[in-house]
C-alpha cells in the first residue's frame, strides 16, 4: 500500500496496490496488522455506505465531536468525488486549513481523517457511492455540522455553491465563525 502525507498532520492518502488479470483486478483495502506495521494502528467499528444519486451533491462539513470523536478512511467504490478534511484542532499550526483529494472507483485511493477534522465531499458524477470506516460508533448527541460553503474556509469545491444538493442539516449548518471547536491539537510522537 501507498501512503501520502497530506499538509495537514495526520490527514493520508492510501493508496492499495490492485492485482489484476484477465478477469479484473483484486485489492486489499484494509489489513490492520499490516498498516499498525507503517505506524496506523486505527481501530475501526464501523463501516458507513452512502449513495448519491446526482452529481453536485455534497455531504458536509461533518464531525463527531468528543467523547465520540471519529477517524474515518473514506474511499469511493462507484464514481468519482471530491473528498476534503478540514483542521479544527484548537492550538493547530494548521487550524482552518483543508486539504482535498479526489478519490474513485477507477483510482482506489482511500483519504483517512483523524478525529479533530471536519469531513465532507462533493459528487462529481451521478451515481456515486461512498464508503467509509469509522473508529467510533454513530453517537446522535455529538454529532455536527459547519457550512461547506463557508468564506472562511475558502474551500474549492469545483462547483457553484448555489447548485450544490444539500440535506436540510447541510443547508442549516452553522457558519466556522459560529462552530467553537471540542478538539485540542496534541502533538504526535
Amino acid at each position: 500500500m501507498q501512503i501520502e502525507q497530506t499538509e495537514l498532520e495526520g490527514v493520508l492518502i492510501l493508496t492499495p496496490r490492485r492485482f489484476g488479470d484477465a478477469r479484473g483486478w483484486f485489492s486489499e483495502v484494509w489489513n490492520a496488522r499490516a498498516l499498525a506495521d507503517m505506524g496506523i494502528a486505527t481501530v475501526f467499528v464501523q463501516d458507513n455506505h452512502s449513495y448519491s444519486r446526482d452529481a453536485g451533491t455534497v455531504r458536509g462539513l461533518h464531525f463527531q465531536s468528543p467523547p465520540h470523536a471519529q477517524d474515518k478512511l473514506v474511499r469511493c467504490g462507484r464514481g468519482r468525488i471530491f473528498d476534503v478534511a478540514v483542521d479544527v484542532r484548537a492550538g493547530s499550526p494548521t487550524y482552518g486549513r483543508w486539504v482535498g483529494a479526489e478519490l474513485s472507483a477507477g483510482n482506489g485511493r482511500q483519504l483517512l481523517i483523524p478525529a479533530g477534522f471536519l469531513h465532507g465531499f462533493v459528487t462529481r458524477e451521478p451515481d456515486c457511492e461512498v464508503l467509509y470506516k469509522c473508529s467510533d460508533f454513530y453517537a446522535p448527541d455529538c454529532d455536527g455540522a459547519v457550512r461547506f460553503d463557508d468564506p472562511d474556509l475558502g474551500i474549492d469545491w469545483g462547483i457553484d455553491p448555489g447548485a450544490a444538493i444539500l440535506s436540510d442539516k447541510d443547508r442549516a449548518a452553522q457558519s466556522f465563525a459560529a462552530f467553537r471547536t471540542p478538539f485540542i491539537h496534541e502533538e504526535r510522537a
